[in-house]
Parts: structure tokens; sequence; C-alpha cells
């Protein structure tokens, strides 16, 4: 078996017996064939773009090559796990965010799932009163730093219009394995900028932002 490392300075393409070989290596390494983000993080095997252009993608090469398992992980079982995975993610995450600011600004004050206009739609997951006019908070988890900026935008886009900007908004991601400098520096290269009183924040920046706010007293 003759493995190709994937940084290699020689620029031929990529056989199909060395794309064979780098596969059964990460079948052997995981227990499974790997999907296209996976591929595009092992060292013995080109870019998932790159098989893309020669092979017509990871489905059509995993046909080529006869391997056994699943073939399309985007339907079937392994598909049910992922969303599973990303929906108990997703609770466990909102109620770490939903704890932290009824600590800090009192039940009454912390709204879950604030719709902005009625058509059950255009919501943020949080919005929480306070004495400086209030602020909007909409949670999630990038996968990594592959997918973050794939999130961001599409946040961009769901607050593209006046009505969902009238109060601050706070992008918080909340993988911990990406830090407020990623973050920092994501957002000085976008092209499609953030706009004015959006902010995106890793977790310890969103409790010193939250810490600078002041609270509401019921009453008054």
């Amino acid at each position: 078996m003759t493995l190709r490392i994937q940084k290699s300075k020689h620029k031929e393409p990529w056989t199909i017996e060395e794309l064979s070989a780098g596969l059964e290596k990460f079948f052997s390494d995981n227990g499974h064939y790997p999907t296209a983000p996976e591929v595009d993080r092992y060292q013995y095997l080109p870019s998932a773009r790159s098989i893309e252009r020669r092979f017509g993608g990871m489905i059509q090469l995993r046909q080529t090559l006869k391997l056994g398992g699943q073939i399309d992980f985007r339907s079937g079982q392994h598909s049910a796990d992922r969303a599973h995975l990303i929906s108990e993610r997703g609770h466990s995450t909102e109620k770490i965010v939903y704890d932290f600011l009824v600590e800090r600004f009192g039940k009454e004050f912390v709204h879950r799932e604030y719709f902005f206009v009625d058509d059950k739609r255009t919501r943020a997951d949080f919005f929480v009163y306070d004495k400086n006019g209030g602020f909007c908070v909409d949670v999630f988890y990038p996968g990594s730093k592959r997918n973050l900026q794939g999130c961001l935008n599409s946040k961009l886009d769901k607050y593209a219009s006046e009505y969902m900007r009238q109060y601050p908004v706070i992008f918080l991601q909340m993988n911990k394995e990406i830090t407020q400098g990623i973050l920092d520096i994501l957002v000085k290269n976008k092209r499609k900028i953030l706009g004015n009183g959006q902010h995106l924040m890793a977790w310890e920046s969103f409790t010193k932002f939250c810490h600078g706010r002041k609270r509401l007293s019921l009453g008054k």
C-alpha cells in the first residue's frame, strides 16, 4: 500500500491507487470511510474539492472503488445520527446560555425564542431586557473552523432586515476550540461585514459583555 502525504511538494495528480490506499488507511484508523470534511483533515488524502474535480465527488469515488458500507453520508443512519447529535448539542448549549442569563439578569427579564414579527420564523434565541435597552443572543455551535464562516453568513442573512437590527445582536458561538482571537481574525477579513450593533463572540467575551450591562429590578 503506497501512501501519499496531502501536503506533498510535487503536484502530480493523485492516482486512484493512492486514493484507495488513503481511504483504506483512514478506515483502518477510524473504523469507517471518511466524509468530505474528514477527507480535508486527513493527511493521506487530497482535498474533497480536488476529488470532486477529478472523480466526481466522494460518492462517485466510493462507487468506483466498490467500497463497502454506506456510500452517501448525507442520508440514512449516518445522517440521522448526525442530526440527533446536532439537536442534542443545540439543546445543551442553549441551556448553558439560558441558565447564565437567568442568573445574571433574572428569569423575568430573559425571553426565550423572541419573535420580531408574527411569522414565527424571524426570531432570536434569547432577548434580554436590561437598563441599557436590551439585546438579542443568537447561539450556534460550529463543528469546526471550516464551517464557522458558513454559519456566520447564515446569521448575517437572517439579521439583514432593519427590524431585526433594532437591538444589539450577539452571535454567540459555543465551540470552546474556537477562541475569540480566531473570531476577531474572521471578522476582520470578511467581505460580508457585520452591521452596527452586531458582534461575534466566544463564551468568555460574552460573559464579560453581560457583566458590563446593567440589570433591571422588578418594580423599577
